[in-house]
């Protein structure tokens, strides 16, 4: 199983190319929105709202995408999606530059953007596979991960200068111009064979999702860790995307918290280099059991919310995110038909993004109520309440990493 050989391949370069950019754009937006919102009204509670209803039309528009993807070239359909994404957000960057922005109108252009993101995210991750053999599959998910937390580990910190020397408005600017770049690198991916799997007549999008469905519900595994995925994303999201900007621009300070968010990217970048190397036999508990360290940043937030164990936290949970999402990654493309892959990454992605939304704005006014620290700590709770709640199934504590190819027409058992 060689690294090299999946870097080889164009196809994969292209798509690792683009992804990449696409993450270093979204690493900057997300401390340029948060405090392009804070200066606009000061209010964690606009804040949670933003993004809170951009991504519940991310989760709206999700399975739409997956049944789009599984029917139309998956690069083609991400090129749009990015093309419209750049566009909403050179919007959103102009109000705010020329000091125009409201919570309404950043409200509906989060949404549309939360939309044409929704349409991209299936058809991303079904390509994969697509581009490259089956025993590379595994590298080349540790490589795309590495990827993403190298552009992440740049566009954190970058952001943060940007929005405490210039204003948040260039941030956002500078992500709508990563969507043109990553576009331009989607659209120039060749595959061979056909662009859409082979198989039956299409039937309706109404039938295609009960198939999609079907296949979901058969592996009680997959529903398992999505079911508690949901939960412990509604604990972090309204955490760490609402409560921990609000904390650390009164604590630590802005640049500051850019720092702790490349921390977790470093960990990232860690667990990425950790988990091309690792083999264990029951891939998805090893996983599952790693996301216990997810708690951590939560915790010392809550606890003591100063620059160095917060970053230590959040570097550790970088690691630990990577780890499980190899193992998840993986596991899905192992067991799931390619023909049914995209509609089924896109009930997972329902599943475990629908709570976010409802994180995201519940995490204002709780905090409001009981504090931002106390509220902190409680997510930190429930984050490991829902972990040890994926790890009671035994279909997620005993699923095996399947027989790998080693050579045409052999097959070999993965290493322990």
């Amino acid at each position: 199983m060689s690294a090299r050989g999946a870097l080889r391949r164009p196809a994969f370069r292209r798509l690792l190319a683009g992804r990449a950019v696409d993450a270093f754009g979204n690493a900057l937006a997300p401390i340029a929105l948060a405090f392009a919102v804070l200066d606009l009204t000061g209010r964690a509670g606009d804040l949670g709202l933003v993004v809170g209803v951009r991504t519940l039309l991310n989760v709206l528009f999700l399975l739409f995408g997956g049944v789009l993807a599984d029917r139309l070239p998956k690069h083609l359909l991400m090129v749009g999606a990015n093309l419209a994404a750049a566009l909403t957000q050179a919007v959103i960057a102009a109000l705010v530059l020329t000091h125009t922005a409201t919570v309404p109108l950043l409200v509906g252009l989060a949404a549309v953007n939360g939309a044409v993101a929704a349409v991209a995210m299936p058809a991303s991750a079904a390509l994969l596979p697509r581009t490259v053999a089956e025993d590379e599959r595994q590298p080349a998910i540790a490589l795309n991960r590495l990827a993403l937390s190298g552009a992440m580990i740049l566009g954190a910190p970058l952001g943060g200068v940007l929005v405490a020397s210039v204003g948040p408005g260039y941030g956002l600017a500078a992500d709508a111009g990563t969507f043109v770049v990553s576009a331009v690198c989607f659209a120039l991916i060749r595959l061979p064979g056909p662009a859409v799997p082979p198989g039956p007549a299409r039937a309706g999008v109404l039938r295609e999702l009960r198939a999609g469905w079907t296949e979901f519900r058969a592996h009680t595994w997959l529903w398992v860790v999505v079911a508690c995925a949901c939960v412990a994303n509604l604990a972090w999201a309204g955490g760490m995307h609402v409560l921990a900007p609000a904390l650390a621009d009164t604590t630590i300070g802005r640049r500051a918290w850019g720092l702790v968010l490349a921390a977790q990217t470093a960990g990232m970048i860690v667990g990425g280099l950790v988990a091309m190397r690792l083999r264990p036999r029951r891939m998805l508990r090893y996983g599952a059991i790693t996301l216990l360290v997810l708690a951590g940043p939560l915790l010392v937030l809550g606890l003591t919310p100063r620059l160095i164990p917060l970053a230590v936290a959040a570097f550790l949970a970088g690691v630990a995110l990577e780890q499980f999402t190899v193992a998840w990654e993986t596991s899905m493309q192992e067991h799931i038909p390619a023909d049914r892959l995209a509609r089924v990454y896109s009930y997972d992605m329902v599943g475990s993004f629908v709570a976010i939304p409802a994180g995201e704005i519940a995490a204002g006014p709780v905090a409001d109520r009981f504090g931002l620290q106390p509220t902190l700590l409680a997510a930190a709770g429930v984050v490991v309440a829902a972990v040890l709640a994926m790890l009671s199934s035994s279909e997620v504590r005993t699923l095996r990493h399947r027989l790998r190819r080693t050579e045409p027409g052999t097959m070999e058992e993965s290493v322990p």
